[in-house]
């Protein structure tokens, strides 16, 4: 095969005999390009060929399930994949149309130690990408990325004899039994299931009926142009309809996923959304009764309240801040033996007694269920009010080009850093740490914070603020401090957001 290039034009010579890959494709724990323009069927085949010659390398055995969300191309997508794979002699397990978690847990339920999911999640139409792993319930990460990358862009593969592909028949029935084992219903909960016309249609409302749930699809037909609104259940338009549906409907919540089933939002039975970290909270809350003393891992976008909440203190609950990202939060979960991970964009990590580690929407809606289910008498709105206050903004992401936005938030967090060392404040309040293990978390003393990150697998910044003292106390922190703060530079593009 020949070396990956990244200036080839379609509809030319070199675009039907030269693989184009993009390098800013591989990101921290994944990789996603838009097909066509930054790679083309011939660089997927190069990508299969690199995946199979590095699982090759850290001596895993060659067994690998390949599965494909629905998008018009995703099927020509995972046979270019395969292709690459049984050269570099991959016995390959394919088990269809898929959701992430479901090929994840067929990682489990066949035996392969390896993943490679065909999926640009919730990404607008046009996008592709590859969530790969080596190590269940692990995906990978900057390290093995970042050799998968050498390997590819350097025509490192190796070409193996050995290839045999499987195709495996029925595994939709098996995941659905599995994720829906845990949990039957002893009331009656009517729920909204939204999938914004992505590939958890296919899955979601089955999923929640085979709890014994009364659901009511809302856009649950596939449809890849997502019509309405990209199946996103962290973005505002989403959870909007979600919350429409449920005053419509009267029901006791609204259950959202995302593209690819990995993540879940949620919507009370009063129409109004919660975070996913304050989900994450809520269930921590009812899990550590369950089982005292244990840990869970939350992500550096994720509420303050975890570090103060006396709930969790009275149960022992022990709760570790780590890196936001899939790949980290799950990591750090299976690292520490962790009860669950959490983490605010909606990725739940149901680990022990309740999960296998891996981020499962699906698995995630029925701890949701089964924490109202242990609660008879109490709706999600008077569970989600016994919390502590705290004013959380949506995650806001200004675009940054991907070769430039790490370089941007290294003189962000500079600044930032300086700022605290100095003795600084914002809007009056002293800055007590600057947390940098994933961007710049920046704390004052009120409990109150601010964030600013690099998006992983998107050419944005990620900024998120959480207020301990009013929303309009949160929306001064954004549009007096963070939002003048990057508008000094001219690589972060204009805010079309507001809070």
């Amino acid at each position: 095969m020949q070396t990956p290039r990244a200036d080839i034009k379609p509809n030319t010579l070199e675009y039907e005999t030269i693989p184009l890959v993009k390098p800013t494709g591989f990101r921290e724990y994944d990789a996603r390009w838009v097909l066509e323009t930054e790679i083309n069927l011939l660089g997927i085949q190069a990508l299969g060929l690199g995946l199979a010659t590095y699982v090759h390398e850290i001596g895993t055995a060659p067994r690998i399930v390949v599965g494909h969300d629905f998008r018009s191309y995703s099927i020509a997508v995972k046979q270019a994949l395969i292709l690459g794979l049984l050269q570099g002699g991959m016995e390959v397990l394919d088990i269809g149309l898929a959701l992430s978690p479901m090929a994840y847990f067929a990682q489990f339920a066949l035996e392969a130690p390896c993943v490679a999911m065909v999926t640009a999640s919730h990404n607008e139409n046009g996008w592709t990408g590859v969530k790969m792993g080596a190590r269940p319930p692990v995906t990978f990460g900057p390290e093995e990325i970042g050799r998968l990358k050498e390997i590819v862009l350097g025509n490192l593969g190796v070409e193996r004899s050995g290839g045999k592909l499987t195709v495996i028949d029925g595994f939709r029935q098996t995941y659905l039994a599995e994720v829906s084992s845990k949990l039957t219903l002893s009331r009656p909960l009517k729920v909204v299931c939204a999938c914004g016309n992505g590939t958890a249609g296919a899955f979601a409302p089955e999923a929640l009926r085979m709890m014994g749930a009364e659901v009511i699809e809302m856009d649950c037909d596939l449809d890849w142009t997502f019509p309405k609104y990209n199946p996103n259940p962290e973005d505002h338009a989403m959870l909007m309809q979600m919350a429409a549906k449920v005053r419509e409907t009267g029901a006791d919540l609204a259950l959202g996923f995302d593209g690819d089933g990995d993540r879940c939002g949620v919507v009370d039975d009063t129409g109004e959304e919660i975070f996913a970290d304050k989900i994450g909270l809520l269930l921590a809350r009812d899990l550590s009764a369950i089982y005292p003393g244990a840990t869970f891992v939350v992500d550096v976008k994720s509420t303050g309240l975890y570090k103060t909440d006396e709930v969790l203190k009275a149960n022992g609950a022990e709760t570790v801040y780590w890196k936001t990202g899939h790949s980290y939060i799950k990591r750090k979960t299976a690292e520490l033996g962790a009860l669950a991970g959490f983490e605010k964009s909606g990725h739940f990590f149901m680990a022990g007694d309740i999960g296998r580690g891996y981020d499962d929407g699906l698995v995630a809606a029925g701890a949701v269920l089964a924490m109202l289910d242990r609660n008879p008498g109490k709706r999600l709105s008077e569970l989600k009010a016994a919390l502590p206050d705290a004013w959380t903004s949506l995650t806001m992401s200004p675009h940054c080009d991907d070769a430039l936005k790490y370089e941007v938030l290294e003189r962000v967090v500079k600044e930032y850093a300086d700022l605290a060392d100095a003795g600084g404040s914002i809007l009056d309040r002293r800055i007590v740490e600057v947390i940098t293990v994933n961007g710049a978390r920046v704390h004052l003393e009120d409990g109150s914070w601010v964030l600013v990150r690099a998006s992983s697998n998107k050419p944005e910044l990620v900024v998120v603020v959480e207020s301990m003292r009013s929303d309009q106390d949160m929306r001064d922190l954004f549009r007096q401090e963070v939002k003048p703060r990057l508008a000094r530079y001219a690589e972060v593009g204009a805010y079309n957001q507001e809070i």
